[in-house]
């Protein structure tokens, strides 16, 4: 058996903003943790509910470190966490969600088992609400590293709950962007993915909480905004064996199929200007494509000079 003195420490940070409503459960799945070297850290973002959060916060004191901060959004809070945190990996709990009480300790045994230390673990985890109280899995298929940047570009399954990421990964590769609102998390996720290794856990290992005060619901245009923006520049530094690979296919056929699953997730203003930088035509349907020959044609010499084949 291992001693916990040997066991690395490892900071669950929970940011909340007038969290009342939820936050006492996080805490509690935070402390009920197997794992027996952990330092929970609560970041207070400027609460203004009549103190309910605050009331939360002092049942609390002796088991977790509190910190308040003014008001500046998730991204801020997270950054303070990261700054006073000690321990050698970071874990991140949303005040509305909930861990399970083997997250921790079987995330430090897959990122034991794999034997490198630029290595950032995630996990499946359950999606559930006041009206659907068991819930659904979301599960994911294992990516290959050198695929996880294109595939965290058209697929949204990541939950940032389920990261289990090594300190020094922000010491590397820098911390949050505290200027966005909404995309702080793959911003992040996608420079990490540059120089760590994203390994896939196939265990349910976090409960993800759905309900209308989410900051994606009340922040939607924000969100759009955001994405459109982040969706148009990540797929801008991607390389040609990057798209190629990710897609299976050849690189124009690749972009073509990322710029119409932008289109379907909503990022129209982000497949909008990629198709005009890069003069590749969007494709939605079937009868669009008996152009696409003489449209390629044109295009092929701006795509050769943006990607630098």
């Amino acid at each position: 058996m291992i001693n916990v003195r040997d066991l690395p420490l490892v900071s669950i940070i929970i940011p909340v903003y007038n969290g009342a409503n939820f936050l006492e459960e996080a805490i509690i799945s935070a402390l009920k943790q197997d794992y027996e070297n952990i330092e929970i850290l609560v970041i207070n973002d400027g609460s203004n509910d009549a103190g309910l959060t605050t009331k939360i916060l002092e049942k609390y004191q002796d088991k977790v470190q509190i910190y308040n901060k003014i008001n500046g959004g998730v991204a801020s809070a997270l950054n303070l966490g990261l700054s006073k945190m000690k321990g050698e990996f970071f874990s991140w709990l949303s005040h509305d969600d909930l861990y399970y009480e083997s997250k921790i300790s079987d995330n430090y045994e897959a990122y034991v088992t794999q034997k490198n230390e630029n290595v950032i673990i995630y996990s499946d985890y359950l999606v559930f609400s006041v009206e659907n109280p068991d819930g659904y899995l979301e599960t994911m298929r294992r990516i290959e590293p050198s695929n996880f940047r294109h595939w965290l570009l058209t697929n949204s399954q990541l939950h940032g709950c389920t990261l289990f990421i090594p300190k020094q990964a922000f010491l590397d590769c820098g911390y949050f962007k505290e200027e966005l609102r909404t995309t702080q998390d793959y911003d992040l996720w996608f420079r990490m993915s540059k120089r760590y290794d994203f390994i896939h856990q196939s265990k349910c290992l976090v409960k993800f909480r759905i309900h209308p005060n989410q900051d994606s619901n009340k922040l939607s245009l924000i969100a759009l905004e955001e994405c459109n923006v982040f969706y148009e520049r990540a797929t801008l530094e991607l390389s040609v064996e990057e798209v190629i690979r990710g897609s299976e296919t050849d690189l124009k056929t690749g972009l073509e199929k990322m710029l119409t699953n932008f289109i379907h997730r909503g990022w129209k203003v982000a497949s909008e200007n990629l198709s005009e930088k890069l003069g590749i035509p969007i494709v939605t349907d079937v009868s669009s494509r008996a152009s696409l020959k003489q449209l390629w044609r044109r295009a092929i010499g701006k795509l050769l000079n943006t990607f630098k084949i």
